[in-house]
């Protein structure tokens, strides 16, 4: 009979779980009770370090989708941008956690942040450059082959393009809805009138949310509506997405 006893990996931890997932390393992440000033501070790094895990897998997804683009497999890339708006719910949905954290008590948590901004955040760093790669990859795609993303869109049926270009869009508005809850969460804790601690005022996130990374897509939103059954003027085609 297998001794499951028998630990076979090698590494940090005192059994095969504990080496695999690092946990020893993972746990060891957070600060030690005797350097927080404030007990909530290990609720506020564990919010900020699993959200960079998840925005670090959510941006391989979005590094192979755009490859998978490149290669014209559509359904693979679909799939990991489907992936990827998950982990993007994910981060938006643990955000709650920081309506536990008391206005007051933020102040003294506030005092050992220095000048540590969310703008310096790896994880959000990638989500702008890796959605920049993909969109860059689906207008080439589009681009290359001639299609008409107005009439893709019109089309009855929907296909490939059509599955991607809204898989593009579900991403772009996942992203602005956890900009609209850590704005919403960040006003409730030091004031719509305050300033962050790189000097920003917290009014400022509001530009973030009406950010757009794929503006053409959304675009189409707009002339399908100014040219369709409820239509009061002609309108101009959106271009950049092989419509011109």
């Amino acid at each position: 009979m297998k001794d499951y006893s028998q630990q076979i990996l090698s590494g940090e931890g005192d059994n095969d779980y504990a080496r695999y997932m690092r946990t020893d390393r993972l746990l060891d992440l957070q600060r030690r009770s005797d350097e927080m000033v404030h007990r909530d501070e290990l609720l506020f790094q564990i919010v900020h370090q699993s959200t960079e895990l998840w925005l670090e897998l959510a941006c391989t997804e979005l590094r192979k989708a755009a490859d998978y683009i490149d290669d014209a497999d559509l359904n693979n890339a679909i799939a990991l941008l489907n992936r990827a708006s998950l982990a993007m719910e994910l981060i938006t949905d643990q955000l709650e956690m920081m309506r536990h954290l008391s206005p007051w008590d933020f102040q003294t948590i506030r005092t050992v942040l220095g000048h540590g901004s969310g703008s310096d955040s790896p994880g959000w760093l990638s989500v702008r450059r890796d959605s920049r790669a993909i969109g860059k990859s689906f207008t080439t795609f589009v681009q290359n082959r001639g299609i008409d993303l107005v009439e893709v869109y019109r089309a009855e049926q929907q296909s490939e393009i059509h599955r991607l270009a809204e898989a593009l869009i579900e991403w772009d508005e996942r992203v602005s809805l956890w900009r609209v809850r850590h704005f919403k969460i960040t006003a409730r804790l030091i004031g719509h009138h305050a300033t962050g601690t790189q000097g920003t005022p917290v009014a400022m996130l509001t530009k973030l949310i009406a950010h757009r990374l794929f503006p053409e897509l959304w675009e189409i939103r707009s002339f399908l509506t100014e040219t369709g059954p409820m239509a009061q003027a002609n309108a101009e085609l959106p271009g950049n997405f092989g419509n011109e």
